[in-house]
This record gives structure tokens, C-alpha cells and sequence, in this order.
């Protein structure tokens, strides 16, 4: 997460540029296994399915990345995901090929590859949209959003120790509240998702602590986590 916010605030001030986000660019492998471990109960497709209900509906997943979410939509009418980083889109369309009703484009956040009023429910999971600085990105959901439609904002909720200190830490601009009264500002509402990264073992645990945070910060974490399992907490923002 810590450099999908550094590319989406960089982008701000040069949005005609892509600015890397290196834990998943440089290290997809390792990614992967992040996605593995993360919310291993579901409680975080549960708030979602409880807040936006899709059965039936059409989806756009936002920075899908290499695509891992688009197939836990079950029962979407379709989900699309739009990621701008073309060798993601590459593995995401290898992850998806023969899956009926998965598609996977080319795009960024700010300008999206769709129609209007094409999509029942907008969903983004820890990309582009961190706080001030993406209403561009809010205003091209609205253009897609069909009347009645929602967009959902899944992201890593700092203030929840212990990953909300280290990601405090390693991003010592970063003010998680100043994020939530930006979104209540924008008419989302909010809720707190308490849940846990879970891990096979413990290479795993620290390669991917090494791909979120700065070195210190990664050492640091890799000194002070116990066992396989770390507490992480989540927001879920949504606005209709």
C-alpha cells in the first residue's frame, strides 16, 4: 500500500505520468502471496456484501492489479477490472482467460476506459484513492456509476496497531484521519473492519513486511511481529 499512495499522490501533481508502485511491480510473486494471506476469515467481503450487495450486477474493480479480487465478485452480472500498469494487465488477463464475465482493460482511475452509466457498483481496494487529491478518480466513478449505483473504498485503516504504526511510520505525512473526514466530506459513509494477515510461514511474513514498508521501518516490523498472524485493520468507505 505505502507505494500505491506515494504513485497516486505523485500523480496528483503529474497526472499525465504513471509512478510505479513497486510492491506489486517489482515483486508480484511476493504480492500474490500478500493477497493469500490477507483477511483469511473474509470479513472484509462480508461488510462489502452487506453494504453493496452485486448479485446480479455489473462491477468495476479500480487498480484490479494482476486481477486477484475480480473473481471473488460471485454472481455479478460482470465484473471488469481497469488497472493502468500494462504487464499487470498482462497477468491479469492470463489469471481470468476462460472465466466468463471477467474482463480486464487498460486504464487509469482518472479516466476510465468505460461508457457512462455502464457499472451498478465501483469498487477500489488500497489504490488511487487514499484521501484528498483523487476527486478526479471520484468523479469518473459517478460518470459510470448507473443511477443508483455505489462506488466502495476499501483501505488499510492506520490507526489500528499494530500495521496502522508501521505504516505511520513509513509514511510520516500520512494522516489517516485527515483521509476519513475527507470521505465523510464527500457523502461516504464509514466502517471499520477489524481483521488479520495470516501467513503459511515466517519467510513469507517478512518478504512481504519488506515489499510494504522502507527498510527501517520493514526491519522493524520483521523484529516486533510474533507468530504467523498480524492484526490489521481496514476501512470501508461507500457512497451511493
Amino acid at each position: 500500500m505505502r507505494r500505491a499512495f506515494r504513485r497516486a499522490a505523485l500523480s496528483r501533481a503529474a497526472p499525465e505520468r504513471l509512478i510505479p508502485s513497486p510492491n506489486i511491480w517489482n515483486w508480484p510473486d511476493v504480492y500474490e502471496r500478500e493477497n493469500l494471506a490477507h483477511d483469511p476469515d473474509g470479513a472484509i467481503w462480508a461488510a462489502l456484501r452487506d453494504a453493496v450487495p452485486w448479485a446480479g450486477r455489473h462491477v468495476l474493480d479500480v487498480g484490479c492489479g494482476d486481477a486477484f479480487h475480480l473473481p471473488f465478485f460471485v454472481g455479478a452480472a460482470s465484473v471488469t477490472g481497469v488497472e493502468p500498469h500494462l504487464p499487470l494487465v498482462a497477468r491479469a488477463r492470463a489469471r481470468i482467460a476462460g472465466r466468463p464475465g471477467l474482463r480486464v482493460l487498460q486504464g487509469g482511475a482518472a479516466a476510465l476506459p468505460l461508457p457512462d452509466r455502464t457499472v451498478d457498483l465501483v469498487h477500489a481496494r488500497t489504490a488511487y484513492f487514499f484521501g484528498q487529491g483523487c476527486e478526479p478518480g471520484l468523479a469518473e466513478a459517478d460518470r459510470v456509476l448507473r443511477p443508483g449505483g455505489a462506488i466502495a473504498i476499501v483501505d488499510l485503516d492506520a490507526t489500528v496497531s499494530p500495521y496502522g504504526d508501521w505504516m505511520r511510520a513509513d509514511l510520516p505525512r500520512y494522516d489517516p484521519r485527515a483521509a476519513e473526514a475527507f470521505f465523510a466530506a464527500q457523502g461516504f459513509t464509514l466502517r471499520r473492519i477489524p481483521t488479520v494477515w495470516r501467513f503459511p510461514d515466517r519467510a513469507t511474513r517478512d518478504a512481504v513486511l519488506r515489499i510494504e514498508f522502507g527498510r527501517p521501518v520493514a526491519e522493524r516490523a520483521v523484529a516486533a511481529a510474533h507468530g504467523l498472524e498480524i492484526p490489521v485493520g481496514y476501512r470501508l468507505h461507500v457512497r451511493r
